[in-house]
C-alpha cells in the first residue's frame, strides 16, 4: 500500500460532517456517499462501501459519548435491530448485483423522500407547537421513562410500532445497498411522528445504526478484497483521513446536540437532503 496526502482535505470535512451527523442522528454516509461519488468520481459500490466504513467509526465514536450520558433506550433498540440487521444483509448482497445507475437513482430518490418527510413533519410541529392540550397529554400519558447521567428524566411513548418495524427493515436494506436510510427513517418516525425527546431518539438511533452498519459493511469489505489492488489502495488513502475526522466529530456532535435548536436543525437537514437528491438526479441524466 502506498499512502499519499492527496485526500488530506477530507479530514476537516469529515470532522464537520460527523459533528452534524452526531448532533442530529442523521447518518454521515448520506453526505459521504455523494461526496465520494460526485467529487472523487468513485464507482457507486466503492463509494458506498467507503462511506459505510467511515460512518461505522464516526457513529462508534458518538455511541461512546451517548452511552456515557445514559441516553440509549436499549429495549427500543433491540426491537428495531431484529428487523434492520437481516434487511441489511439482504441489501448488501443485492448491492453488488444492482447496476450503478439504479443505485444512484435509489439514493437520490430516497434523499428527496426523506428530506420532504422531515420538512413536512417540521411544518406540522410548527402548527401544533402552541396547542397546550397536546402538551398536557404528553406529560401525563407515557409508556417509557429514561433518566440520563445528569439526572434529567425523559418520558415518552413510541407510537405506531408497526411503522417503526417497517422503517427499520426498509432502512436496514437501504443501508446495505446505498449506505443511507436507517438513521433518516428513524429520525422521521421517532422524533417527527412520535415526539420522542431528541436526545433519546438520536442516541438510540446511533446505537441501532452502529450495529446495522457493522453487519452491512462485512459484505462490502469482502467485495473490496476482490477488487484490484489500485482500488483498495485508493479506498485506504481516503479512509485514512475520514476515519480520524469522524472519530473527532463523533465526540463534538453530542455536545452540539445540547445547544442547537431542534427546529433549525431539522429544517437545515431537510433542505440539504432535497438539494443533494436533486443534484444527484441531475448528474444521472448527464
Amino acid at each position: 500500500m502506498e499512502l499519499t496526502f492527496e485526500f488530506w482535505y477530507l479530514l476537516p470535512i469529515s470532522i464537520l460532517i460527523a459533528s452534524i451527523a452526531m448532533s442530529s442522528g442523521i447518518g454521515g454516509a448520506v453526505f459521504f456517499s455523494p461526496l465520494f461519488m460526485l467529487a472523487l468520481k468513485l464507482e457507486p459500490n466503492i463509494a458506498i462501501g467507503s462511506a459505510l466504513a467511515t460512518e461505522l467509526f464516526g457513529f462508534g465514536s458518538g455511541l461512546v459519548a451517548y452511552y456515557k450520558a445514559k441516553l440509549i433506550d436499549f429495549k427500543l433498540a433491540k426491537a428495531l435491530l431484529i428487523y434492520s440487521v437481516p434487511a441489511a444483509i439482504v441489501g448488501s448482497y443485492y448491492a453488488d448485483i444492482v447496476p450503478a445507475i439504479v443505485l444512484k437513482t435509489i439514493f437520490a430518490v430516497g434523499l428527496l423522500f426523506i428530506g420532504y418527510q422531515l420538512f413536512a413533519a417540521w411544518r406540522k410541529e410548527e402548527r401544533e407547537k402552541n396547542e397546550a392540550l397536546n402538551k398536557v397529554e404528553f406529560a401525563q400519558n407515557f409508556e417509557s421513562e429514561l433518566t440520563d447521567s445528569s439526572g434529567k428524566v425523559y418520558r415518552y411513548t413510541v407510537c405506531n410500532r408497526s411503522m417503526g418495524k417497517g422503517f427499520a427493515a426498509l432502512g436496514g436494506a437501504f443501508v446495505g445497498m446505498i449506505s443511507v436510510g436507517l438513521a433518516e427513517l428513524q429520525e422521521y418516525h421517532l422524533v417527527a411522528r412520535c415526539k420522542v425527546p431528541t436526545p433519546v431518539a438520536v442516541a438510540t438511533s446511533v446505537f441501532v445504526v452502529v450495529i446495522t452498519v457493522l453487519v452491512a459493511s462485512i459484505g462490502h469489505f469482502y467485495a473490496f478484497a476482490l477488487e484490484p489492488n489500485e482500488v483498495m489502495n485508493e479506498v485506504l488513502n481516503i479512509i485514512v483521513f475520514t476515519i480520524p475526522g469522524v472519530i473527532i466529530g463523533g465526540q463534538i456532535g453530542p455536545k452540539l446536540q445540547k445547544i442547537i435548536p431542534e427546529d433549525k436543525m431539522k429544517v437545515a437537514i431537510s433542505i440539504a437532503f432535497i438539494a443533494i437528491g436533486v443534484f444527484m438526479l441531475y448528474t444521472i441524466t448527464q
